[in-house]
């Protein structure tokens, strides 16, 4: 045979599997080019989707498909989507470490038996937004009750709108990434007739702040109060499951206004999560700050110090950055107070902490030297981001100490600020002599 008869032959077999591949209803989206399609995936993910309603569900199924194998080749996994939920049944889903349902859930009998029996026998599960959604939850008690904890769905917010998301539930290694609280990406957000705080094999990752209301912009559909979490898993099982996945849209023409995968802290949720649940490189460890060391804070955007301005140390002193220099007034110690906070000294008198004025909750709000009097405007949550990275959360405001507008100047005094997740936001910490 020839060489130009051998490249047609093969040319020939490649698109016969892939009209194979269609009529199966699975898409299998390469890794990477020739150099890394060698390096086995270190676990295998396939996601579920119907695609067929709601324009929101639709569009963020399509931005799913093209957002996950991007992560996936970042991350060395392979992704498999498909429309043909006949896939959920236990021979395939020995081949796969992951599961996602993106826009539905399993309705059948016997694919709800295979999912179930897959989740018992050690398999992970991530879920979005629809594919916790009933209005009966004894329909499948299993699911609704037992694994996911929710009951019923009970209301949703409308129109879709961003939240300020609180992370909680302590250490997971799909939240070591997140800050204190974060601006998520826009979504319609259920509610659920059972409460997870009283589940005690739910272990609830992140919810509404109170900061967030109203949410909703149909004030028939508006939640003005009340807890609502957002991310969670089930402590028997290797699952997550995230609220979002119910993008904005103009209806009249159904072209997308927002995207589930614009929140750039969010979308650590997803990839961590990911990580975590198919056992592959997991986020790097939390780092250990020394209540008793002094420590620099060089912000990640500009290099620059946090600096007491002119080297001094009385109250109403100026927090600001400056050129890292190593002098006494850019050393900081990060002391324990409770739950989790501290207070941030400066080793030029160390009674004297980083307060916000004024008590102020408010954006923009400067920050300075004063008398540690053990208020909320005095305490800070060292929020690991890996690497040597931090972020200084307020008890107050649950604002983020920050670099007003990511300026690179000297002597720009340093603000709190609606938490971001931006480099302006970041500070890496370094010990001092």
């Amino acid at each position: 045979m020839t060489r130009e008869n051998m490249v047609s032959t093969m040319r020939t077999w490649v698109r016969l599997l892939a009209v194979l591949a269609v009529a199966l209803g699975l898409t299998t989206i390469p890794v990477g080019g020739n150099a890394r399609a060698s390096i086995a995936p270190s676990f295998k993910v396939i996601a579920f989707y119907n695609g067929t309603w709601d324009a929101a569900h639709i569009n963020f199924v399509q931005e799913a498909n093209r957002w996950f194998p991007q992560v996936a080749a970042q991350n060395n996994f392979s992704y498999t989507a498909t429309n043909n939920w006949s896939q959920l049944n236990a021979s395939n889903l020995q081949q796969y470490q992951v599961v996602l349902f993106l826009d539905d859930l399993p309705q059948n009998a016997a694919q709800r038996s295979a999912f179930e029996q897959y989740m018992r026998n050690g398999g992970a599960w991530m879920g979005f937004h629809v594919s916790a959604f009933n209005t009966d939850a004894q329909s499948w008690a299993w699911y609704h009750n037992e694994f996911l904890g929710t009951g019923a769905f009970r209301s949703n917010t409308w129109g879709p709108t961003s939240v300020v998301m609180r992370t909680e539930g302590g250490a997971h290694a799909s939240t070591a990434r997140l800050p204190a609280t974060f601006t998520s990406s826009v979504s319609e957000w259920y509610s659920w007739t059972n409460d997870l705080r009283n589940n005690a094999n739910i272990k609830i990752l992140g919810s509404i702040d109170p900061s967030s209301f109203p949410v909703g912009t149909d004030p028939n559909q508006t939640w003005y109060s009340g807890y609502y979490p957002l991310m969670w898993t089930n402590k028997n099982y290797k699952m997550l499951y995230a609220n979002f996945g119910h993008n904005a849209m103009n209806y009249s023409n159904n072209t997308p206004l927002s995207s589930t995968f614009a929140s750039e802290v969010q979308n650590r949720f997803v990839i961590d999560g990911l990580l975590w649940l198919g056992g592959g490189s997991t986020p790097p460890p939390t780092d250990t700050i020394s209540p008793t060391a002094w420590y620099s804070l060089a912000n990640r955007g500009s290099g620059k110090c946090v600096d007491a301005r002119a080297a001094a140390s009385a109250n109403g002193t100026v927090i600001q950055q400056y050129t890292c220099n190593g002098t006494l007034a850019q050393q900081f110690q990060v002391q324990p107070t409770s739950g989790g906070f501290a207070r941030l000294n400066n080793r030029l008198n160390s009674a004297q902490a980083v307060d916000v004025t004024n008590v102020s909750t408010a954006d923009g709000a400067p920050l300075q030297l004063w008398s540690y009097s053990g208020g909320n405007n005095q305490q800070w949550q060292a929020v690991s981001e890996g690497g040597g990275y931090y972020r200084f959360v307020s008890r107050l405001s649950a604002k983020c100490l920050s670099v007003p507008g990511s300026s690179t100047a000297d002597s720009v005094q340093l603000v709190q600020s609606t938490c971001n997740g931006g480099a302006a936001q970041s500070f890496r910490i370094s010990q001092q002599p």
